[in-house]
């Protein structure tokens, strides 16, 4: 797998590059933002590392300037801003996942693990729900027709969902499957995002599709 690493401190980017290249994965080093957009535009990578604060080009606009031709293409934030606020910036940016320094080397394996199963997992993938129509592949979510514009966060999210129509997702399950291991459950991430998903999902549709279970969770459902 070709990793493509934006971390603009030496020392920090030799030791994940180490690391690894000691798990058998080619890793590219770029240590500016600006730079780092003009190539990860322009090679081929199965995973983008970021950093957010970066020389010239900080790494919110970098990961957006990613996601307008690469939807694909999984990005980890790397960072030590982490706020909830923060959080949600580099999701709204278009990021799929946020690892905050310091950080121990193991969790970065099974983040980047994770998210290279998940986008095995969802190609080819189809799903519909009422006049609703998700296609994992291209990335893209459809209402009667008409494209609904999701972040990368947002798009994971409802692929989740009605991937399991009709089955009530508990607040852990959906933490697990969409922000990966050592979540904060203590935080309101996830009502934060299903109220941006409902915002553009259900708004000015008379049938509702996502579905609150008091006690128990979230569904995607047709009523």
């Amino acid at each position: 797998m070709n990793i493509l690493l934006v971390e603009d401190e030496p020392e920090v980017a030799a030791f994940i590059k180490t690391g690894l290249e000691e798990q058998q994965y080619n890793v590219t080093v770029v240590h500016d933002g600006l730079e780092g957009a003009t190539v990860a535009a322009t090679q081929n990578f199965d995973l983008l590392i970021l950093d957010i604060i970066l020389p010239n080009y900080n790494g919110l606009d970098v990961c957006k300037q990613v996601r307008i031709n690469k939807k694909e293409l999984p990005i980890l934030m790397l960072t030590a801003l982490g706020t909830l606020k923060d959080k949600v910036q580099g999701f709204e940016n278009g990021a799929d996942d946020y690892l905050t320094k310091p950080f121990h080397f193991e969790e970065l394996l099974a983040r980047i693990n994770a998210l290279t199963r998940r986008r095995a997992a969802s190609s080819g993938r189809i799903y519909k729900a009422a006049d609703l129509e998700v296609d994992c592949d291209k990335a893209t979510a459809f209402r009667n027709g008409k494209e609904i514009q999701l972040t990368t966060k947002e798009f994971t999210l409802l692929e989740i969902l009605i991937a399991n129509k009709n089955k009530v997702l508990s607040r852990s399950e959906i933490a697990e499957e969409v922000w990966g291991i050592n979540f904060d459950r203590g935080t309101n991430l996830i009502d934060v995002y299903i109220n941006y998903l409902r915002a553009k999902i259900d708004k000015n549709h008379s049938k509702k599709l996502i579905h609150t279970v008091i006690g128990r969770g979230y569904v995607l459902k047709e009523l």
